[in-house]
């Protein structure tokens, strides 16, 4: 049997592949709402319809729960829990210790032990391995550790969560023979390395390649926008390149899991080796400030029509971080309700995809808030409506048709016919 532990975004979709390979699979959460879900054949997940879960239920293969005690039923055990920063942009392992203590009492001799959150170089060392031998195993020999990153894109219809190459390392040659054998049996293609801290910075580097780059061209945006240039139609061109160049789109901050957090995790742990990650630093320090930029801009647009942001209602479309999810964790569009409601607007959000706003670790207070509907009514209504995130639901054509001022963050009304002075990029 193979458990996974954290039923969230990467967690489902993991039991879910291995209830498809013909393993039987239980997934663990403190979430009663999940394993409930789970056992009436529901899904919680926008991307992941209801048929995928209850086929599993069905066949016999699927069950969740909240008892950590079963853990002692599972061969294998893959942890797929939070790893969030503090208010000091520090890192956040409370889940990850949480989770090994529930389930360090329930362990036994020839078990597999997977960590997948994203961490820095050396926890798999410092709180699983420590946990499991404080325990009374013996690491490589009873029990069996490894370290393999989620490497999950929710809603990325072209990758699935076993045709993506599965990076694993192991705390010794036994422990990695394990760990390629737990993934190999799922996982289109298996990649060994050679230790646990070479798994977690991979993920990290994975995701600090993206954040540094999207730094960089969230900063050439600013610039361009002050020299009258669109920087959109700079990167099409950029573009046409055949080597040497990969495209990545500036917009109104990070979202998502990864890469407004997981940067962090190593800028930490540079430190305690004395070194400055000056290049990580001044990418988080310029996509944390781009919410601020794009209410910048909206004020200006304001302005420009006689209008203070006080008092004005200002519709923001798209809480999800991205397209065509629901997956609102870290979303900058949080940032800009903030910023909005600061600054003494009446400000609202429509997602399709977030009817209302579940509980959030850091956004308590936008918790119950619902989606406002769409309707010509509403959009008129609006002073200014800024598209935060372009989903496709959105109906374009008559946000044109109807809206008095957009500010467009995601070059989402490029082909469509607008009014002069209708649309401001932000």
């Amino acid at each position: 049997m193979i458990g996974v532990v954290g039923l969230g975004y990467v967690g489902l979709p993991l039991l879910l592949a291995y209830a498809r390979a013909g393993f039987r699979a239980i997934g663990f959460d403190i979430d009663p709402a999940k394993p409930e879900a789970l056992a009436a054949g529901r899904t919680y997940i926008k991307h992941i319809p209801d048929a995928q879960v209850a086929e599993a239920r069905a066949g016999g293969q699927l069950e969740a729960t909240t008892d950590f005690s079963r853990a002692a039923e599972c061969d294998a055990l893959i942890l797929c829990v939070p790893t969030p920063l503090d208010e000091h942009f520090e890192p956040d392992l409370s889940y990850v210790v949480a989770t090994i203590e529930s389930l360090a009492p329930h362990f036994r001799k020839g078990q597999t032990v997977s960590l997948e959150s994203t961490t820095y170089p050396g926890t798999t060392d410092e709180e699983l391995v420590t946990r499991v031998q404080a325990a009374g195993f013996e690491v490589g020999t009873d029990l069996h550790v490894v370290y393999s990153p989620e490497r999950e894109d929710p809603g990325n219809p072209d990758f699935a969560a076993t045709n993506i190459p599965k990076v694993v390392g192991g705390v010794t040659p036994a422990c990695l023979e394990a760990g390629v054998a737990l993934y190999g049996a799922v996982f289109d293609q298996v990649v060994p390395v050679s230790s646990c801290k070479v798994a977690e910075l991979t993920k990290l580097l994975e995701n600090i390649y993206r954040a540094v780059n999207i730094g960089l061209v969230n900063e050439l945006k600013i610039a361009a926008d002050r020299m009258g240039i669109d920087i959109w139609e700079v990167i099409r061109a950029a573009s046409t390149k055949p080597f040497g160049f990969k495209a990545f789109y500036p917009g109104p901050g990070l979202g998502g899991h990864c890469i407004p957090i997981d940067p962090f995790y190593l800028t930490w742990k540079a430190r305690e080796f004395g070194v400055h990650t000056r290049f990580i630093e001044l990418a988080g320090e310029i996509n944390r400030g781009m919410p601020d930029y794009v209410i910048h801009r909206t004020m200006e647009a304001l302005n420009s029509r006689g209008k203070a942001v006080k008092g004005s209602r200002i519709l923001l479309l798209g809480l999800a971080y991205k397209a065509d999810v629901d997956d609102m964790r870290e979303s900058p569009t949080f940032a800009l309700l903030d910023g909005f409601k600061r600054l003494g607007a009446e400000v609202a959000f429509h997602d399709p995809h977030v009817p209302v706003v579940g509980p959030t670790r850091e956004h308590m207070d936008w918790a119950g808030t619902q989606s406002l509907d769409w309707s010509e009514e509403n959009l008129r209504a609006q002073d200014c409506i800024v598209i935060s995130t372009h989903h496709q639901a959105f109906d374009l054509l008559q946000l044109a048709a109807a809206a008095d001022l957009i500010v467009d963050t995601r070059n989402a009304m490029a082909g469509v016919a607008t009014r002069s002075g209708q649309v401001v990029k932000a």
